[in-house]
């Protein structure tokens, strides 16, 4: 600011102070001391077809080196000192000038040098600086500058330009009959560069009497249906309006046509498609086509559901024994299954309820009265340490109440819960109470979660990791922490027993069930001392049935493509509709299993179709299918090998005992109906024949069973060489009724654990004979073998003794320097006097070969005699050709230590195996093994008896019948 001017002094002061001012040779105003000063900041606005800028504030520099106002009314000579001589713009290319219009007042402005355009710059900025006229004391020019202001500048705009339409035409197709909330879309633009006269405020649809409307974004619809019979296309002038109410200078032109009645959707797909086990991955819609009517599509996404949620547990998955799948799945051993199929030893189940809709998938169901006690030693937790539970649940939503599903408590005495599983409402809570110990503190004892799953009555996979304090939950292969976390102290010290339930909780207090568990249950096991990893978890999850989708390389591009966990849902997505169909066409059902279960799975494909105006354009309805799974040709098992034979008694009582099944064979079959080939096939007459192919799979139990009297654990036993068995990975449990070889795996590995049973007997004076039954099974006794019986007998003998001469008279019957006794009961004698007890058995030996030798005498005979008379009537009728029997050097030879009972059992098995073609030639009868048995005997060993000879040899290679 200016200083406000004194008053002025009298005019003789002032010629008194101007001498002496000139006097002194100096005059004060010529001193430029002071920079001129300027506004910090300065906004201007200029118009397109003016070039003076309107600043605010007005563009003015002072100077406090300014002259007295009151210096002008004298005649004295004014230096330029503390006037403005100008202003400098600091910039690039910047189209202005700045001028000073008073150099006193300081007062300046700025004007563009050329013609502005709003539309290629809308602003400008810059700096700008006053300099004064100031001079230094010599005269020289010393004129001071300003700071730097800053200047803005805004150019207004000038509706100069008309909208413009983006296409000289616009055309679209509608069907017949239907009204659109939008046809087309038409769009104008300004080139202008304000928002005033920029946009496009209004569309007017210029042609008359046209069945249709624009809206202000250029939206194009019919206000009524349209008729192809009534016309075919129409033809529209449309025009557009800025916001300056500037109209279009030129309109443009729109084309609708109208089609005749089209139906969206997909075609060329068959609602139901058949799937052959074993046939790898079918592909559902091999010649999908997806009829759009002609619609302008800017994108196409389709998903495909397949629904299995009532097929086993949610899909098709193997049916195993739960530890045969952690098995598979490679989980650490130690599982213990709390709800095993009934068997011999594992029958604590055999009174629950099952779900026969499950194929073999072992389900049992539970009604809120059933509750199954756990036998003690099947499974032991240490809250202290690692621990797994792993189920499978379905339960809906039975009310508030606490449904217990595993509970260990006090057997006795009291209520204490140690550790439990259960549900409240929709709540899954797991409960485990710290053993005693120094510390009485608290400790976390009851996790929650609060799921969903758990009241929706659908199958669902648990699988609870415990590491205290951390417990994790696995739902369906998804991890939950628990929401809540309730402590307590530890329980006190006490020697009361345990009792674990399944399906409600013992009070030992009481002696009686509480909570009992509503629903189904399945594959409750529990793994101590480690945890279950998420590689396992994911795989007991796993279904073996869903979606696939392989595309070859050179399709499918630009298709997006999203599968769930599952492979249930499939998503495809594509602005193309021709490259989805091709992708499309090679979505296959995939059901890996190799005896899947069967029955109907529902498939459902949806789309939505949506054109360039971003909206959903062709409504496709939804396509609903279903892939039928064939029965599976189930597998015959059989089991065959050696069924009956005798061993020594010392065989029994040895370290190695006997191999029940040494020559076992295990195969699997199936049958198959073959349509005969050629002209045959137009024949009504000509039937389909069988095939019987021989298959390889996968076994999970074989279970031998003792027949009769269960074992003696003190005198005999079932064993197997543990380390070679377990090296195959089949798990042994032995108890009196038997033996239980169990897990996943091959039928030659079975076939080779099996051979390696042996059974043992070392007290075998009282024991004739032992029967053991032999049934395998795969999928968890889904398919099961045949029975296969072995019957074992024991051969007793005696120390060899010297025996009266008057034995020795008949060589071909005793020899007495091999002797050996036998009572009828099977024990050996060992009398100091044989004297009394050798005539009675020679006497029976005798009796009985003598009777023997008879009958085969007789029976030689009648064959000769039949024989002799055939050749007879030969001869008679003139065949020549045949042989004559010649019976003249007939000789029969007679082992006279054969029993009849033998011979009669050989008899019986060579009519055997002539009567069975399928018989393997390495078969071996129990005759036949136990009279190589005994040579082999007879040859190596000293003390067996002297008449044990070749069995009776009858040659009748020549006989004519």
């Amino acid at each position: 600011m200016l200083r406000r001017p004194a008053p002025a002094p009298a005019p003789a002061a002032w010629l008194l102070l101007a001498a002496l001012l000139c006097d002194c040779g100096v005059w004060a105003a010529r001193a430029n001391k002071h920079k001129p000063w300027l506004e910090p900041t300065y906004h201007g606005i200029v118009t397109e077809n003016d070039n003076a800028v309107l600043l605010d504030p007005p563009l003015i520099a002072l100077d406090k080196d300014a002259p007295l106002r009151f210096a002008e009314s004298f005649e004295v000579t004014v230096t330029k000192e503390g006037e403005i001589c100008g202003f400098k713009i600091h910039g690039q290319d910047v189209p202005f000038d700045a001028v000073v219009v008073d150099k006193s007042t300081g007062e300046g402005l700025i004007r563009s040098r050329e013609k502005l355009d709003c539309e290629l710059q809308k602003d400008y900025t810059f700096t700008i600086q006053a300099y004064d006229c100031g001079r230094g004391p010599d005269g020289s020019a010393s004129a001071k500058k300003s700071h730097k202001a800053t200047v803005h500048i805004q150019v207004n705009d000038v509706n100069e330009y008309a909208p413009v339409f983006k296409e000289k035409s616009y055309q679209a197709a509608v069907v017949e009959g239907r009204r659109y909330e939008s046809v087309l879309r038409v769009e104008a633009v300004d080139a202008d560069c304000s928002p005033q006269f920029s946009q496009i405020c209004s569309y007017e649809i210029v042609t008359p009497d046209v069945p249709f409307t624009v809206d202000k974004d250029g939206y194009i619809k019919n206000t009524e249906k349209l008729s192809y019979s009534k016309e075919h296309q129409y033809k529209l002038t449309v025009t557009a309006y800025d916001c300056g109410k500037k109209r279009a200078t030129e309109d443009v032109l729109v084309k609708i046509s109208v089609k005749p009645t089209c139906t969206p959707g997909w075609q060329g797909w068959n609602s139901r498609v058949e799937y052959e086990p074993g046939t790898g991955a079918l592909a559902l819609f091999p010649s999908a086509h997806l009829e759009t009517c002609d619609e302008p599509v800017a994108s196409v996404q389709v998903t495909v559901e397949l629904e299995t949620s009532h097929i086993g547990k949610g899909c098709d998955r193997d049916t195993y024994s739960e530890k045969s799948l952690h098995r598979l799945c490679g989980a650490a051993s130690g599982t213990a299954e709390l709800l095993p199929a009934p068997s011999g030893s594992l029958n604590w189940t055999l009174g629950l309820p099952t779900d026969n809709g499950h194929d073999s998938d072992q389900v049992f169901e539970f009604n809120g009265t059933q509750a199954v006690r756990i036998p003690d030693g099947v499974v032991s937790v240490n809250p202290k340490e690692p621990f797994t539970v792993s189920l499978w649940m379905r339960h809906g939503p039975f009310g508030r109440r606490k449904e217990t599903i595993l509970c260990s408590s006090d057997k006795t005495d009291m209520n204490r819960h140690h550790y439990s599983l259960f549900v409240h409402g929709c709540r899954f809570i797991f409960l485990l109470r710290q053993d005693p110990s120094g510390e009485k503190k608290y400790k976390p004892a009851e996790f929650h979660w609060k799921l969903t799953q758990v009241c929706d009555e659908e199958w669902h996979h648990y699988v609870l990791n415990v590491e205290i304090p951390r417990v994790t939950l696995y739902v369906d292969g998804v991890s939950h922490e628990p929401f809540s976390v309730t402590e307590d102290y530890p329980l006190h010290p006490s020697r009361i027993e345990t009792q674990l339930v399944v399906g409600a909780c013992w009070q030992g207090g009481d002696l009686h069930m509480t909570q009992f568990f509503r629903g189904d249950l399945a594959g409750l096991t529990i793994r101590s001392g480690k945890l279950t990893d998420k590689k396992v978890i994911d795989c007991l999850y796993t279904c073996k049935e869903g979606l696939d989708l392989q595309v070859p390389e050179d399709s499918g591009r630009g298709v997006k493509v999203q599968a769930n966990p599952g492979r249930s849902v499939l998503t495809l997505e594509a602005e193309d509709v021709g490259e989805l169909e091709k992708v499309m066409q090679h979505v296959a059902y995939l059901n890996s299993r190799q005896f899947p279960t069967p029955g109907v799975r529902r498939l459902r494909l949806t789309s939505t179709v949506r054109c360039f105006n971003e909206a959903a354009c062709a409504l496709i309805p939804p396509v609903d299918g279903s892939v039928m799974v064939l029965q599976p040709e189930e597998p015959k098992i059989s089991l065959s090998g050696v069924h009956h034979f005798a061993r020594a008694a010392s065989e029994f009582e040895s370290s190695e005992g006997v191999f029940l099944f040494p020559e076992l064979r295990v195969i699997s079959t199936i049958t198959r109906e073959v349509e005969p080939n050629g002209e045959g096939d137009e024949d009504p007459t000509v039937q389909e024949s069988l095939v019987s192919e021989e298959i390889v799979h996968d076994l999970d139990t074989c279970e031998v069973t003792v027949e009769g009297e269960e074992l003696s654990p003190e005198q005999e036993s079932l064993e197997v060489d543990m380390a070679r068995v377990q090296h195959q990975g089949i798990e042994v449990s032995r108890s009196n009724l038997g033996v239980v070889f169990s897990g996943v795996d091959t039928m030659a590995s079975y076939e080779e654990a099996l051979h390696l049973l042996r059974y043992r007997n070392w007290n075998s004076r009282s024991l004739l004979d032992r029967k053991f039954k032999l049934v395998c099974s795969e999928l968890n006794g889904r398919y099961i073998s045949n029975e296969f019986q072995v019957e074992v007998n024991v051969i007793h003998t005696a120390n060899p003794m010297e025996h009266a001469s008057h034995m020795a008279a008949q060589p071909q019957f005793v020899h007495p320097e091999h002797r050996s006794f036998v009572d009828l009961s099977g024990h050996n004698l060992a009398n100091p006097h044989p004297f009394a007890v050798v005539p009675s058995t020679a006497t029976v030996v005798i009796v009985v070969c003598v009777s023997f030798l008879v009958f085969m005498i007789i029976l030689g005979v009648f064959r000769i005699r039949a024989a002799h008379q055939r050749t007879m009537r030969d001869q008679d009728t003139g065949k020549e050709s045949e042989m004559d029997w010649d019976d003249s050097a007939l000789t029969i030879t007679v082992n006279p230590m054969e029993t009849y009972e033998d011979q009669h059992s050989e008899e019986e098995e060579e009519e055997e195996e002539e009567s069975e073609d399928g018989e393997e030639e390495d078969d071996v009868t129990s005759a036949e093994s136990e009279s190589s048995e005994e040579e082999e005997e007879g040859e190596h060993g000293d003390q067996q008896p002297a008449n044990r000879q070749q069995q009776l040899e009858w040659d009748d290679s020549t006989l004519s019948y």
